[in-house]
């Protein structure tokens, strides 16, 4: 979860800081350019004061003022020009030149910026508002023209054309110091998220954690309600709440079963031993106290695994290092004199295979196992055990030759009191594979019931290679 909330939130933020960092590098831009427009309309302003009393035609006694003037004029443009770098004009309305630096520089052709803003000029419009000038475009250059207003009429035009090349490094200066700043938050922001991240997601993954737990059996784990939202806070509280609630439920009723298996063992004890001593006054091989003796029988085994399903599932698993292979090889010993008995091959591979496991449950659970392929085998078929390990589990791995199971009874195989209808005839309880499952989950293992082509069943039986975290008592 936290590798898609995070994402998220640095997308958001990312948004956010773009649509800020935009705007302020236009922004920028702007100032930069502006600060040097009204650089150059001062600059033409002044020139235009300069220029205002000089004539295309001097004439009269005032000819030499007016040459001298236009000498003022020219020395101002020349030294700007020198000092600047930036061309500058006075240009009658005819397009006659004033007075202009450098001395080869003249109004270019109609289309030209210079001679657009000549031609605003004259209509008495100042260009205080040129196009912008971007830090990537080299040959830009800012244009600006003031008039010349002698009584009233536009008599000249004074014109400057500013290279760019300080403006735009200005500007790719604030840029950069923007970029950098941006930056800088980003980074804090991640960080920032990523804190809030795992505030927020930490009880989360101890809720997950212990559901799983409960899930596998642990069902004294708790949440610790500490730590994120207030709102996660009240589900942890909720979750153990709940979580007591169903310890409490199943443990009355483990209790109730155990009782009940226990309280009925002694009144069914009595009732046997009545039928036997009433099997003594009637004729020997009477049907019907042979049908109520198997009936009692029965009765009897299933109080039996009632109790120790019910024990199973409160014990805690005793885990110790145990050689798996030597286990199942002394197991497959017991019980090959019954498979000969039914003419069933019962074949061993077991090498040494070490793993965490509560032995006797283990025991347990291959005896189960065995004795349900041993049931199902028919004569002159096999039945094979064989030890193996990957992935950090060891595995005891059982097939027969059986009819074998439907999907549907696959699904529901190892469930209490479920046998297949196929089956009712054979002798059992439907309780040893609920058993044997209660026994492996207690430590970390698991019954995986499958196919066996072409016929037959797959038991696999799994252990873990190593202490299971959180085990009860995992000794060597």
């Amino acid at each position: 979860m936290c590798a898609r909330l995070l994402p998220l939130l640095i997308v958001l933020m990312a948004g956010v800081l773009l649509a800020l960092g935009f705007p302020l590098a236009v922004s920028v831009a702007s100032a930069q350019q502006q600060k040097v427009v009204v650089d150059r309309i001062d600059d033409t302003a002044r020139f235009a004061s300069l220029a205002q009393f000089v004539t295309k035609r001097p004439v009269g006694s005032r000819m030499r003022d007016k040459d001298e003037r236009r000498e003022t004029l020219q020395k101002e443009l020349d030294y700007y020009n020198e000092v600047y770098g930036i061309k500058a004009g006075v240009f009658f309305r005819d397009t006659y030149p004033m007075a202009h630096a450098p001395a080869a520089w003249y109004l270019p052709g109609q289309g030209h910026p210079v001679r657009d803003a000549f031609e605003e000029a004259l209509r008495s419009r100042g260009s205080h508002d040129p196009p912008q000038v971007w830090p990537w475009e080299e040959g830009g250059r800012i244009v600006v023209a003031s008039p010349v207003i002698r009584d009233g009429d536009v008599v000249a035009v004074v014109v400057t054309d500013s290279p760019t090349g300080r403006m735009r490094a200005q500007t790719l200066h604030g840029w950069l110091l923007i970029v950098a700043g941006e930056s800088a938050a980003m980074l804090l922001a991640v960080g920032a998220a990523l804190r809030l991240t795992r505030w927020i997601l930490r009880p989360v993954g101890v809720l997950d954690a212990t559901t799983h737990d409960i899930a596998t059996g642990r069902l004294a784990s708790r949440v610790a309600a500490a730590g994120g939202p207030p709102e996660l806070r009240r589900l942890a509280r909720s979750f153990n709440e709940m979580a007591d609630h169903v310890e409490d439920v199943l443990e009355q009723q483990r209790a109730f079963v155990a009782d009940a298996s226990h309280q009925l063992r002694n009144p069914l004890s009595a009732l046997l031993l009545r039928i036997e001593l009433l099997a003594l006054e009637l004729p020997e091989g009477n049907a019907e106290i042979a049908s109520v003796r198997t009936e009692g029988k029965r009765l009897a085994q299933v109080l039996d695994d009632l109790l120790d399903l019910a024990l199973a599932e409160h014990a805690a698993a005793d885990l110790q290092l145990t050689d798996i292979g030597e286990l199942a090889a002394e197991r497959v010993a017991s019980w090959r004199p019954l498979a000969e008995e039914r003419g069933v091959r019962l074949e061993g591979h077991c090498p040494a295979t070490t793993a965490w496991a509560d032995p006797i449950a283990l025991s347990s659970a291959l005896d189960a196992v065995i004795d349900n392929a041993l049931k199902f085998t028919p004569e002159g078929e096999r039945v094979e055990v064989q030890v193996a390990s990957s992935d950090g589990t060891a595995t005891v791995v059982v097939t027969d030759r059986g009819p074998g199971l439907t999907d549907d009874e696959l699904a529901r195989i190892g469930d209490r009191f479920w046998r297949s209808n196929r089956h009712q005839n054979v002798k059992g309880s439907g309780l040893g594979l609920s058993i044997s499952g209660a026994l492996l989950a207690a430590g970390g293992g698991s019954l995986v019931y499958e196919r066996h082509e072409p016929h037959g069943l797959k038991v696999t039986v799994g252990v873990p290679r190593q202490a299971p975290a959180g085990a009860p008592a995992a000794r060597a």
